[in-house]
């Protein structure tokens, strides 16, 4: 008996990654959270958006239009949506208008 690999990882079939599901869930049943929070931004505030699953470009139109709505800057990192400010009301407004089911997280 030869000395090598395990045999069930030793085929070429065992190394192809599984496809990835490019179906996105729902909006209505996404767990989109909105807070406001001052770790990292040197005591400033800033409310924070996280649970967000939608492609890059529409991420960045729903940043456009919350930025619009609450009236004040914004910027988009890592799949985090991050207002200037105190706008939690104006984003969970925004976002419910927007098919999303969000819910405000931390105090």
């Amino acid at each position: 008996m030869p000395k090598g690999g395990w045999r069930e990882f030793s085929g070429p079939d065992s190394l192809e990654r599984p496809e990835a599901a490019s179906a996105t869930t729902p909006k209505a049943l996404q767990k989109v959270r909105v807070q406001r929070t001052r770790a990292g931004k040197g005591g400033k505030l800033v409310t924070a958006i996280t649970g967000l699953e939608a492609a890059e470009a529409e991420a960045r139109q729903l940043l456009k239009r919350l930025k619009a709505t609450a009236g004040t800057g914004g910027t988009l990192k890592d799949g985090v949506i991050e207002l200037q400010g105190d706008h939690v009301a104006a984003a969970l407004a925004a976002l419910e208008k927007d098919g999303y089911r969000p819910k405000q997280a931390g105090g």
